[in-house]
């Protein structure tokens, strides 16, 4: 058995219809092209100017770098000393603005022997930082200045409690200057525990 074929036989019979579907597609090809070669030109305007916000973000940084390392090289040891002997001074004004000085006169009243008395206080503050009192004191004898300055710092809120002169005035008394660091009432429980 042997197949026939006409080969002058048309496949469609509508030519119409299959152009209309083939134009169809080549329309929705073609815009679709279209559409990506849009997006592609924006994407590729977007890529330049991030390319170029990134470029300039690296100079910045590089100049940035650069200021940072000249200002640390520039940084004077001598000044930074100046600086900082500046700041613990307003911070020792501060510190004097906020502390009670009547607290610290009743409990100096307190301790206060009957026979000595406080003729002059001067605060400082040393290098450390720490608080210290200076006292000028007088009494009929050196034992009542002993004895107040024991009592000082039995109490625990003085360290270090030295004479630093001692002399005998016109009047017949022993004035004494002695200084030591003093502890604020929550320092001294610190250390008391």
């Amino acid at each position: 058995m042997s197949a026939r074929t006409n080969l002058a036989t048309r496949p469609f019979y509508n030519e119409r219809a299959a152009q209309a579907v083939i134009i169809a597609l080549a329309v929705l090809v073609a815009v679709a092209t279209g559409v990506n070669v849009v997006r592609l030109a924006a994407l590729t305007t977007r890529d330049s100017a991030l390319a170029a916000e990134a470029a300039d973000a690296e100079r910045r940084t590089r100049a940035l770098r650069q200021a940072t390392a000249q200002a640390r090289s520039g940084l004077d040891g001598a000044r930074l000393a100046q600086v900082t002997d500046a700041v613990r001074e307003a911070n020792a004004v501060i510190e004097g603005r906020t502390w009670s000085w009547t607290a610290l006169f009743n409990w100096l009243e307190t301790n206060l022997p009957a026979d000595v008395r406080i003729t002059g206080i001067t605060p400082r503050i040393d290098q450390k930082g720490a608080f210290v009192l200076g006292f000028t004191v007088e009494s009929e004898s050196v034992e009542g200045i002993d004895r107040f300055l024991g009592a000082l710092e039995s109490t625990g809120r003085f360290e270090g409690l030295l004479v630093r002169q001692e002399r005998e005035t016109d009047e017949g008394t022993i004035e004494a200057t002695a200084e030591g660091v003093y502890k604020r009432p929550a320092e001294a429980t610190e250390a008391a525990k």
